[in-house]
């Protein structure tokens, strides 16, 4: 426990930030889910033929999966803020316009007799009976949909949107339990807040003659609370809105594992120190797809990634052992193929491989060292990869056919989940980058690939042309990194971050300092 303090005070401003970027996107999303859902609750009241389309429409997006309907608005919206507060409204909608629904159709008849008795138009008896009577059915509804949100809004990070799930995807993927912790327990205490706030609004809006204890409510208590409400939401939009930097800014994105983050706050720093240029971080963005689809919609301006990735995955080219080899045609076929929208100015380092992680009680007991031994072994190991790595052209299945191989069970996972089950004993093997730090922290070795299945990995700064246009000075800057870091480096870099709890951004930056790259 006390570790799990010091981790707080280490990392106070950045959890304060994260937790002011979190309410601020949590209340956006109810805002705008409040502002549609009780109007389509009133309109499918009033026009029958309309309700069973929109219910049913409601009702199928939540059951989509959130992080399918994230996928799928990505190409449309991008990243950022836009998908990651569109997604969440939409899953806030269903308590908010059946409890509305509910509300307006139950109200006693007689009520409304007397309504049309006295005069009253249809608009008047919305506003002065139907309305007012139903508020506090409504409102739990909003309560319901706005704890929900707090949760939900976690995978705004996936997208460089920001927030708490920052936290806990980051810890998931390094095994931190302290990071996770450090994300979930003020998510949970801000729901709660949300909770007590809008159960207050609820009894402050329910009509005297409705509660249960027959006393008055207080006017006041919702003045106060919708002023602290109106002034929380426009304090964190202001927040959010100056926190970003003025001027000229690269934005620099990555993707979601330790080597990622490293690399790409090495190179913002060296960006930071060595031109005038602003820099905007938008780190831990998923797979590649999602880092692809954002720098080539512009969304972001540069991100490091791989040139065995990028020939087989991104440009669709056969495989190319050699290094040097695989690093010249990358950067020829980016050229011819996206000349006008992406090149690739520099190498950072030397290349890395992929294999096959593995207990070593396991490996010892069947005398297990490359890949092809476990193919003497088929339908009696189970395989926990990557998802990403199960539908590669540099993946399982391509590798599975070169060697002959049939495991008993593949069980994909995302990130370090695949470490846990391996030392769990859930699986035996799993596939890993080279550098990864968790195969020290763990303990493991990598299976070798005799028959060289895969290709080299040298990591390389993938840029938008019309940004490295505008700031020619950016290709001297990122070339500083040029074989600076081995794969023994790496390894180490990644330790720090994967198993003794080290930012990033900390990691980075001393490295660049011991380099004498910046000061």
């Amino acid at each position: 426990m006390s570790n799990f303090f010091s981790f707080i005070l280490e990392r106070k401003e950045q959890i304060l930030s994260l937790l002011v970027e979190h309410t601020f996107l949590t209340m956006l999303a109810i805002a705008l889910a409040i502002l549609i859902g009780i109007p389509l609750g009133i309109l499918i009241t009033n026009i029958k033929p309309l309700r069973k389309p929109i219910l049913g429409l409601i009702n199928t997006l939540q059951a989509v999966p959130s992080m399918a309907l994230l996928g799928l608005l990505i190409p449309l919206l991008g990243i950022g803020t836009v998908p990651a507060v569109t997604t969440v409204v939409l899953y806030s909608l269903l308590p908010i316009v059946k409890n509305t629904f509910t509300a307006l159709t139950n109200i006693d008849e007689n009520m409304l007799e007397a309504a049309r008795g006295m005069g009253l138009t249809k608009r008047q008896t919305l506003i002065k009976i139907k309305i007012p009577v139903s508020l506090p059915l409504i409102m739990s509804g909003v309560r319901i949909s706005a704890v929900t949100s707090v949760g939900l809004m976690t995978l705004a990070a996936f997208i460089g949107a920001g927030g708490l799930g920052y936290l806990v995807f980051t810890g998931v993927q390094t095994v931190n339990n302290n990071m996770i912790l450090a994300g979930a327990i003020p998510a949970c205490i801000l729901a709660l807040i949300i909770d007590f706030i809008f159960g207050k609004i609820e009894v402050a809006v329910t009509p005297v003659g409705l509660l249960s204890d027959g006393k008055k409510n207080n006017n006041k208590v919702l003045k106060v609370i919708g002023v602290i409400l109106a002034i929380l939401l426009v304090f964190t939009g202001i927040s959010n809105i100056f926190s970003g930097k003025k001027g000229d800014t690269i934005v620099v994105g990555s993707k979601n594992y330790s080597e990622q983050l490293i690399l790409a706050n090495m190179v913002a720093d060296l960006i930071e120190e060595k031109t005038d240029l602003n820099v905007e971080r938008k780190l831990n963005l998923g797979g590649s797809s999602v880092v692809s689809s954002a720098i080539q919609k512009g969304e972001i301006d540069m991100y490091v990634d791989y040139t065995g990735c990028l020939l087989l995955n991104i440009l669709g080219e056969p495989l190319i052992r050699d290094k040097d080899e695989i690093y010249n045609r990358s950067k020829e076929l980016m050229e011819e193929r996206y000349g006008k929208q992406l090149a690739i100015p520099a190498q950072v380092f030397n290349a890395s491989a992929k294999g096959f992680d593995y207990n070593k009680t396991i490996a010892d007991k069947y005398n297990i060292k490359k890949i092809s031994d476990l193919a003497k072994y088929n339908n009696q190991f189970i395989i926990s990869p990557t998802m990403e790595f199960v539908n590669r052209d540099d993946g399982l299945n391509e590798l599975s056919k070169l060697y002959g191989l049939k495991f008993k069970s593949v069980k994909a996972m995302d990130g370090s989940l695949r470490y846990s089950a391996l030392k769990n004993g859930d699986c035996q093997f799993i596939d890993a980058f080279s550098t990864e730090g968790l195969l020290k922290a763990f303990d493991l070795q990598v299976l070798e690939d005799d028959r060289e299945f895969f290709p080299p990995y040298n990591a390389v700064p993938v840029i938008r042309m019309d940004t490295l246009e505008k700031y020619p000075e950016l290709k001297e800057v990122l070339s500083v990194l040029d074989e600076k870091i081995d794969e023994e480096t790496m390894i180490d870099l990644n330790y720090k971050v994967d198993k003794l709890s080290k930012s990033p951004e900390e990691v980075a930056r001393e490295f660049l300092i011991s380099e004498n790259l910046i000061e």
